[in-house]
């Protein structure tokens, strides 16, 4: 068993301890508003480190899970995320905020379900890619995976969450594609996607985010206010920041200061620097889950290590972007760093299983048959050669034992 990857658990304390400061910088300062709700100075720290305590314990299960179980587990994993988005809707059980039902209770706080489903759904890719008879240039093999991640889209429309769909789709996609699958069949679904991409778009909500995005000044106001302020807490940090502490932006100019937008917040107290800091820690932390994949034979755990490192860094990704004004406003909270607890947790599970895959030594992990299954592929590719080509030996050779010939 070898030794698990240092770095990558380094990079991740100090993005969660980073984010702990911000949560306080961000929610410290209690405005008229909060306060006559009754909350405190530490109230979004207090609970935001009893996040964090239980995303470590999270950790370390997974990293103590052995990965032939994650492999057995990944359709039954699916299943629950789904039973989960549809309890969403249940009274009594789905809870509602700013028009959208996302989140489930659960004491002592909520959970939001499209959270799990991505991770549910890179097992569940890992597993299913690296079935041997999955085949990269075969439309069944390629439109299963795809009607499953249509199912969990509709549920997530339906809450609504068109973020949250988007990535699933961006994750999904990626995944199919780095496992060969041919171009043709990812670009005609993305025609066919066009159209209800559009229909969805058009829905008033979303249509002002999308015209604010482009022009956030001409309604300042309203829509374009968020990434106005977003814009001006960028720009007020300069090359160092204001300082700790001293953001303006977070005294309720800037709304979800401490959650979607805290990047923003990061940019006024730490300037340019601050904010270059944190886009390298999530590079190497990327670069790491790479390298890890790269490093290991075996197919679903060079899947998963791939789906798992994607996951967590296009949601960083999108966060930047969406505080720059690169893309429409979406609620993704910046992992590992912005407060809610349901987007702490999957991810510290993510890192947990990355940590367990680096250790993990490759003859302990890979079937018995799948040495045989790659060499017997290897084989028949190149017997196939052979017999284009008119090798008289390949065309003797096919009539083996394996494939005998008729009489």
């Amino acid at each position: 068993m070898g030794k698990y990857d240092k770095w990558m658990l380094l990079v991740t304390i100090l993005l969660t301890g980073f984010g702990a400061l911000m949560i306080y910088s961000c929610t410290s300062v209690i405005t008229p508003g909060y306060a006559k709700k009754g909350v405190t100075e530490f109230y979004y720290f207090k609970r935001h480190m009893f996040t964090i305590l239980i995303g470590f314990l999270s950790l370390f299960l997974s990293f103590k899970l052995k990965l032939s179980f994650l492999q057995r587990a990944a359709v039954p994993l699916l299943i629950l995320s789904l039973v989960l988005l549809v309890l969403v809707f249940l009274p009594g059980i789905g809870v509602s905020a700013g028009g959208a039902r996302r989140w489930i209770q659960l004491w002592p706080s909520t959970f939001q379900p499209s959270e799990l489903v991505k991770l549910s759904m890179v097992i569940f890719l890992a597993r299913y890619l690296s079935l041997p008879d999955y085949q990269t240039d075969s439309f069944p093999s390629f439109i299963k995976p795809v009607l499953v991640m249509l199912v969990f889209q509709a549920a997530i429309l339906k809450q609504p969450d068109f973020g949250a769909a988007m990535s699933l789709a961006v994750l999904t996609f990626a995944m199919l594609f780095l496992s060969g699958t041919r171009l043709r069949y990812l670009a005609s679904l993305s025609v066919f996607a066009i159209p209800v991409v559009v229909m969805l778009a058009m829905e008033p909500y979303r249509l002002r985010r999308i015209t604010s995005f482009l022009n956030p000044w001409d309604d300042a106001q309203k829509s374009g206010f968020q990434l106005i302020q977003s814009f001006i807490a960028l720009g007020s940090g300069g090359l160092t920041g204001v300082g700790l502490g001293s953001s303006i932006q977070k005294l309720s100019y800037l709304p979800e200061s401490h959650t979607d937008f805290i990047f923003s917040i990061i940019g006024e107290e730490f300037g340019f620097i601050g904010v270059v800091a944190v886009i390298a820690l999530f590079l190497v932390l990327f670069m790491r889950g790479i390298e890890i994949a790269n490093r290991k034979k075996d197919r679903f755990v060079h899947y998963l290590a791939i789906g798992l490192s994607m996951m967590i860094s296009l949601q960083a990704l999108i966060n930047f972007a969406v505080a720059t004004g690169l893309v429409p406003t979406k609620g993704l909270p910046l992992p590992f760093i912005s407060y809610g607890g349901s987007s702490l947790l999957v991810n510290m599970c993510a890192i947990g299983m990355l940590l367990n895959i680096s250790k993990e030594d490759d003859s302990a992990v890979i079937p018995h048959n799948h040495d045989l299954l790659i060499r017997r592929k290897a084989r028949m590719r190149r017997e196939a050669v052979r017999w284009r080509i008119g090798d008289p030996v390949a065309r003797h050779s096919r009539q083996t034992p394996d494939s005998p010939a008729r009489s």
